[in-house]
């Protein structure tokens, strides 16, 4: 057996610029990091005493004989793309809600080519675990996704991440003073709104608006540089916080999808609380909020938000990693 632990992720500024529509001719930059909350996936070659030769657990339970008959279209492109021949068996359990803003599915996928390769002794790297989830879900999928989500679960910790013109990134980890970093960390406050939706559906409708939101977009890339100077300098944090509401205004112009009213009272509210800026996370339209707020503010914005879900959390620095090994006998 197998069991790989892909982090989620959270992204500060940068989003949207990191789809291959925006960065092939404008290049691309974003600011995240992930957190320790955590997608797991299981592998174990299936003993052959059953009718069926693959076994899918997630939030629904599929009993197969062939891949092309698998509904989960990660595990199936997966299981495609490394030509999967013997029966196999495949878990899925998440920290936190999918289809919510933290890059879950692509922490899936690429969690899940960490333990395929695991069971056949490969080690892949960071950077060969982001290229291949970019290609299962951009290319053999062909979700309407960006890029970012599959680097953060591969590599994790604190990064700039930068798009080049020819479809290749880096990766660059922020040196910010283990302090300042803490002390981020505790103005930062996460809620779920309840609202699940499919950001690749969200995406389309950016994607489908970028010609008319050039300058918006701009301005967004150029955020990320504005985001990372305020960490690593000594300036008050409150100006991170600002910049989150910026990003935010400026992001819901981008598609009438990724904000609602009851987002925009929900924001608001948490503003008159204290909240000093904040920003829905991933596409929009729904999932994780997250919000900057003074510590001595949080039980005001935690009260006037008491109808949502509050998650505490932590910056982490490991991303995909396999936590057991255990080789099976069939």
């Amino acid at each position: 057996m197998i069991i790989t632990k892909t982090p989620f992720r959270i992204s500060f500024f940068g989003g949207g610029t990191d789809h291959p529509a925006w960065f092939k001719e404008n290049g691309g930059r974003v600011l995240a990091t992930t957190f320790d909350k955590y997608c797991y996936i299981s592998t174990r070659p299936l003993p052959p005493f059953f009718d069926h030769k693959f076994r899918v657990v997630y939030s629904n339970i599929e009993n197969i004989n062939s891949i092309s008959e698998i509904q989960h279209p990660s595990v199936r492109e997966v299981l495609k793309y490394y030509n999967s021949s013997k029966g196999l068996e495949i878990h899925h359990d998440g920290d936190l809600p999918a289809k919510s803003g933290l890059g879950s599915s692509s922490s899936f996928t690429v969690g899940l080519i960490h333990a395929i390769n695991a069971m056949h002794g490969v080690y892949k790297s960071p950077n060969q675990l982001a290229k291949e989830a970019i290609h299962i879900e951009q290319d053999l999928i062909k979700e309407c996704v960006g890029s970012q989500d599959q680097i953060s679960a591969a590599y994790g910790g604190f990064n700039e991440i930068e798009f080049f013109k020819d479809g290749t990134f880096s990766v660059e980890p922020l040196l910010v003073n283990v302090e300042r970093k803490q002390n981020l960390n505790d103005h930062l406050m996460l809620f779920f709104t309840g609202i699940s939706r499919f950001s690749s559906d969200v995406a389309e409708s950016q994607v489908a608006n970028m010609s008319n939101c050039l300058s918006q977009f701009h301005e967004l890339h150029d955020m990320t540089r504005e985001g990372s100077s305020i960490l690593t300098s000594s300036v008050s944090l409150d100006e991170f916080g600002l910049l989150l509401d910026k990003s935010w205004a400026i992001k819901k112009t981008l598609s009438s999808m990724i904000s609602s009213s009851s987002i925009d009272e929900m924001y608001q509210s948490a503003k008159n609380a204290g909240a000093i800026g904040g920003k829905v996370l991933g596409a929009g339209g729904g999932g994780f909020v997250l919000f900057f707020v003074k510590p001595q503010d949080q039980n005001k914005v935690k009260n006037a938000l008491k109808n949502l879900t509050f998650v505490p959390f932590s910056f982490e620095n490991t991303g995909s990693k396999v936590v057991v090994y255990q080789p099976n006998g069939f």
